[in-house]
């Protein structure tokens, strides 16, 4: 289980997409753990939330969708996107750890393997982290643009595929139907941002409501809280990019008039919309590891990731106490 959440970790950083490292990760982990006796709500919740970091951890989806919206640096946004995930994986292990001890039947030891097996097994990882190591450094560094680096990462993935012989037509074609599909939605979605936020520059919300909350006699920091209590409730029933771009107009410049740092902001942001994905009732990690293993009822997947539910609200306090933990890289 604890090795699930460092491969959602180790996909995400890829992958950059909360959904597709679901799918990967339940084909990947969840047959391995069903053999060895798993209590199911186990396996299923350290899937569905560590399918999350796949929107926190560089290059992330996420990011990039604050980053569009709010003109915020993209190579920023994606360092201060390495501490919280690191932290949150980390949460998720110890999480699983303490679950275990106190609960050994619902994770029956596994025979130990060969030091030399384990070795063997961590070469797999070198094509992955030079992957994300091209992709991010070189965004930061300025040696490419965001754009150019996303095409880079795209075009080593491709060859990287064809070199392993995984990449078949049928492969490629779905994979291009499936992108086609989710990237005519973003857009889309993007047309009805552009026509909102020219109907609010127009009629000056933004601005009066920025005033407004400065104006308040509040400790500024109540209003970072209602905005992450906020977040948390739309999250039960929106997903994190239609979220995105119905507030974030409206909040951006409220928090940046308060003073606080827009990367850290991105990263709270993300850490907390990422709870959305699995919190009932649209919690999509949720509802797609349910369409996978129809056997498997939604509320036993939901009572697996409450833990892991109490861990996300655990690193957004630490986030919110500690801002170094995003802009320590930045």
């Amino acid at each position: 289980a604890v090795s699930t959440v460092a491969g959602c970790a180790g996909f995400g950083a890829v992958c950059g997409e909360s959904l597709a490292t679901v799918l990967t990760m339940s084909a990947v982990a969840m047959p391995a753990m069903n053999e060895s006796g798993y209590d199911v709500s186990l396996s299923t919740g350290a899937i569905a939330a560590g399918g999350t970091l796949g929107i926190l951890i560089p290059p992330s989806m996420g990011f990039i969708i604050y980053s569009m919206i709010t003109e915020a640096p993209i190579n920023k946004l994606f360092m201060a996107g390495i501490g919280p995930g690191i932290l949150l994986t980390s949460i998720f292990m110890v999480i699983i750890m303490f679950r275990v001890v106190r609960h050994p039947e619902i994770a029956p030891k596994l025979p130990a393997a060969p030091m030399k097996d384990k070795l063997l097994s961590l070469l797999g990882l070198i094509p992955i982290i030079l992957l994300f190591l091209m992709v991010v450094v070189g965004i930061n560094k300025g040696w490419y643009t965001p754009a150019e680096g996303g095409a880079l990462g795209a075009c080593a993935g491709f060859l990287y595929a064809l070199a392993r012989r995984k990449l078949t037509v049928k492969v490629f074609l779905a994979t291009m139907r499936r992108s086609t599909a989710m990237f005519g939605k973003v857009f889309a979605m993007f047309i009805g941002l552009k026509i909102l936020s020219a109907f609010l520059g127009i009629s000056r919300l933004p601005l009066l409501l920025s005033d407004f909350v400065v104006s308040l006699d509040v400790n500024p920091n109540l209003i970072i809280m209602a905005i992450v209590i906020l977040y948390i409730i739309l999250g039960c029933i929106m997903n994190i990019m239609p979220m995105m771009m119905l507030t974030l107009p409206t909040i951006f410049p409220v928090v940046v008039n308060l003073g606080f740092d827009p990367i850290w902001f991105g990263a709270l942001c993300v850490v907390t919309m990422e709870m959305g994905q699995i919190t009932p009732p649209v919690g999509v990690n949720v509802f797609t590891l349910s369409s996978l293993y129809p056997d498997i009822s939604i509320t036993t997947i939901f009572k697996g990731v409450i833990p892991f539910f109490i861990g996300m609200l655990l690193c957004v306090f630490l986030l919110w106490m500690f801002p170094q933990i995003a802009l320590f890289l930045v």
